[in-house]
């Protein structure tokens, strides 16, 4: 399936900043999170919680969907998608490397 430059552009994909993680009571996989799109903090689901302490999930930057219709994942609201490579169901999260302010959007 191809998408159009039209779709492509419908979406709102940013620079984020993982601000406060926190685990989920009875939950392995996921945890909850805060992000910082500079202009806005949203609540978040975090996969790979498995894989990664929530210390290490602190401060990073990653690539987001901001326009992503809420979703109740755990019973906890999600205003965002966070954007992995996923390997093995492992997620590598899709960051940039340079000091790019937050909320920058991604082309």
């Amino acid at each position: 399936m191809t998408v159009t430059y039209d779709d492509f552009a419908k979406l709102e994909i940013r620079v984020a900043k993982i601000v406060e993680v926190e685990k989920i009571p009875g939950k392995t996989r996921i945890v909850k999170g805060v992000i910082d799109l500079g202009d806005e903090k949203r609540q978040v689901i975090i996969g790979g919680a498995e894989y990664y302490p929530p210390e290490e999930l602190v401060n990073k930057k990653v690539i987001v969907l901001a326009n992503l219709e809420p979703r109740k994942i755990g019973g906890i609201e999600s205003n965002a998608m966070l954007l992995a490579a996923d390997l093995n169901d492992k997620p590598f999260w899709l960051t940039v490397n340079e000091d790019v302010p937050l909320g920058t959007k991604i082309k």
